[in-house]
């Protein structure tokens, strides 16, 4: 995981689009016209400290920066612990629209909520289960669908009382969350049904779109599967939704540890128009 203090940011302004040797040409040319900032998270060396250069400067700045721009009620794109994807401020309801505008979504395909702490939950989502369940499987790729709290934006995702929720198991999204002081929206970086993209040019249509795009280098996880999807919204039982990239380690902790038992979820009382659109991210 990598840490944020140890993280650089190269920042690619419109101004400087085509100057800048590391600029990839389409994303530039785009970025260029609409000012999309383009940061990039470079890793620790293998010495430990960064190698600095001139248009490098802390990880404080790339998290000022996009929590400004999501403050500001934009939309950005952030790279997680499975798959790159698009975020706003899960409160700000024009926010939310522009993020189902960008992706070309249906709008009744719900969007999960991402928060940077276990307790952030219990504000949001009304819990079932035990918080040491929650703590064993977040932070990681897990998604987990629980009864929504009255608290939460009633614009997001309106046709359904339950909301997926995540804390990837990256310090830069859980430090994002922190400095926002509310959930983000998150989804796919992707248009609609095309594949989850592993790296930021792989979404290099929709940046003209976004205000932030922060480039962590490629996802190491490469399975495309995104998070594993867990209903959890009825006591004692617990659905999969989408069997996602962490599906025996889940389903490990809540039959093995917790006791619960699955109720499949094609068979089960979750199946309705508003529990099916969880699996569809």
């Amino acid at each position: 995981m990598k840490s944020v203090c140890k993280v650089a940011v190269e920042l690619i302004r419109s101004g400087r689009a085509h100057s800048s040797a590391s600029a990839r040409p389409l994303g530039g040319d785009m970025c260029k016209e609409l000012k999309t900032k383009v940061l990039r998270l470079l890793p620790p060396t293998s010495n430990g400290p960064c190698v600095h250069h001139e248009s490098q400067t802390d990880g404080a700045e790339i998290l000022s920066c996009t929590a400004k721009a999501l403050k500001e009620g934009h939309v950005v794109g952030v790279p997680t612990d499975t798959i790159y994807g698009l975020a706003c401020l899960a409160q700000n309801s024009d926010a939310v629209r522009k993020t189902y505008d960008i992706k070309g979504r249906n709008g009744h395909n719900p969007l999960a909520i991402c928060v940077g702490e276990i307790q952030d939950i219990y504000k949001y989502c009304k819990v079932k289960v035990k918080e040491e369940l929650l703590s064993d499987l977040l932070p990681g790729p897990v998604t987990l669908v629980l009864e929504r709290s009255e608290v939460l934006n009633k614009d997001l995702n309106p046709f359904t009382s339950i909301v997926g929720v995540r804390i990837p198991d990256h310090v830069f999204m859980r430090r994002l969350c922190q400095m926002c002081a509310e959930p983000l929206a998150l989804t796919s970086a992707n248009i609609s049904s095309h594949t989850s993209p592993l790296a930021a040019h792989e979404f290099q249509e929709l940046w003209p779109k976004l205000a932030v795009v922060v480039d962590g280098g490629p996802i190491g996880d490469q399975s495309r599967l995104g998070s594993t999807v867990v209903d959890l919204s009825v006591h004692g039982k617990y659905s999969i939704i989408r069997p996602g990239c962490a599906l025996s380690s889940t389903v490990d902790v809540l039959e093995h540890k917790y006791g619960l038992s699955e109720e499949p979820w094609e068979d089960g009382p979750l199946k309705s128009p508003h529990a099916e659109t969880h699996a569809k991210r």
